[in-house]
């Protein structure tokens, strides 16, 4: 009988310009007078901001002394002797009442010679959109660096982007150097590497109160662009019920959809990882050895790499995304 159990955090939020209401009003998220709540980082490992256990015995610790007592046991035997103590996915629940940004992220090479951090390769699941809410992903055709720098020159970039509507279900998936942005009217699961590099290549124009632009990266931005990413990305997967789908699988991450009515048993025995559970919808329980835990819409779980069989039981249906790291794919 193992120690460990399924691991729940304290949210960590964040006020954004462009941030809301959704995570309070649908998600479930204590905001405690913040105004305007744009992210809900779930699971970090992001050393200035670390999740604290908020459930079970291990109540209060933060994520990287749970992985320096437990080791393998929490992350996998592969993934710790890769990351040691630091946790290498960030996941979000991300409420952008504004467009974001237009940003890119280094990829690992880049990101480690001038910050000796993990790049950011990610992915979006979209939870709930207003009509006609859009995602900027990519360029729409791959042009230049001359054309790219004049279309900034001219503020102009605008007329460079693919946009997509963004649908409830929708996944899009974003790896390092390609450009990207949330539209307005969007809520949204993020999955990511463990880094919070981010390059904002462009702002809309958008000033704050004092009249200031938002800084800029342009001379950074341009050695981590892939000038070639372009063109359609959303991801459309047809779920059944009671079946999981696979929504993405990359080197960095594998997120599955699940939607059950009925109960379903899960094995583990085949990966060596750790296992995140993101409740997007209603509310199911997690049994093994004997025990339970109850997971509702808007939480995330962490379960350890030690527990390799469970049951998931639907209360009395629940839709999940299930997040874990295939260590045969990833290069360690």
């Amino acid at each position: 009988m193992s120690q460990l159990y399924p691991l729940k955090f304290d949210p960590i939020l964040k006020e954004k310009m462009w941030g809301g209401n959704a995570l309070m009003n649908h998600f479930g998220k204590n905001v405690s007078g913040l105004q305007n709540v744009g992210e809900s980082w779930e699971i970090s490992g992001v050393s200035d901001d670390l999740s604290f256990v908020s459930n079970g015995f291990l109540a209060g610790n933060n994520i990287e002394e749970i992985i320096e007592v437990y080791m393998g046991d929490i992350t996998g035997e592969a993934v710790y002797e890769k990351f040691g103590n630091e946790f290498p996915l960030l996941v979000k629940l991300i409420d952008a009442r504004k467009d974001l940004s237009i940003q890119v992220h280094p990829g690992n090479t880049l990101a480690k010679m001038r910050h000796n951090a993990y790049g950011k390769t990610e992915m979006w699941y979209i939870l709930e959109s207003e009509k006609n809410a859009r995602i900027y992903t990519g360029f729409s055709e791959p042009v230049t660096k001359e054309t790219y720098l004049n279309s900034l020159k001219n503020n102009t970039l605008r007329n460079l982007l693919n946009s997509e509507i963004a649908e409830p279900e929708d996944v899009f998936f974003t790896p390092a150097g390609r450009i990207h942005a949330i539209g307005e009217g969007t809520v949204l699961a993020e999955i990511q590497q463990t880094s919070d590099i981010t390059y904002r290549i462009w702002d809309w124009g958008r000033k704050d109160e004092k009249g200031k632009s938002r800084e800029l990266h342009t001379d950074l931005a341009l050695d981590a662009i892939d000038f070639n990413a372009s063109g359609k990305n959303k991801i459309r997967k047809d779920v059944r019920l009671n079946r999981p789908a696979n929504l993405v699988s990359c080197e960095f991450f594998d997120t599955n959809i699940l939607k059950f009515n009925i109960v379903t048993e899960r094995d583990y025995n085949l990966i060596d990882s750790f296992v995140i559970y993101i409740c997007t919808e209603g509310r199911f329980s997690i049994r093994w050895e004997g025990k339970q835990e109850q997971v509702t819409k808007g939480e995330t779980v962490l379960l350890p790499a030690l527990i390799r069989n469970l049951d998931l039981v639907p209360e009395p249906d629940a839709t999940l995304l299930e997040i874990f790291i295939n260590t045969e794919r990833y290069q360690i």
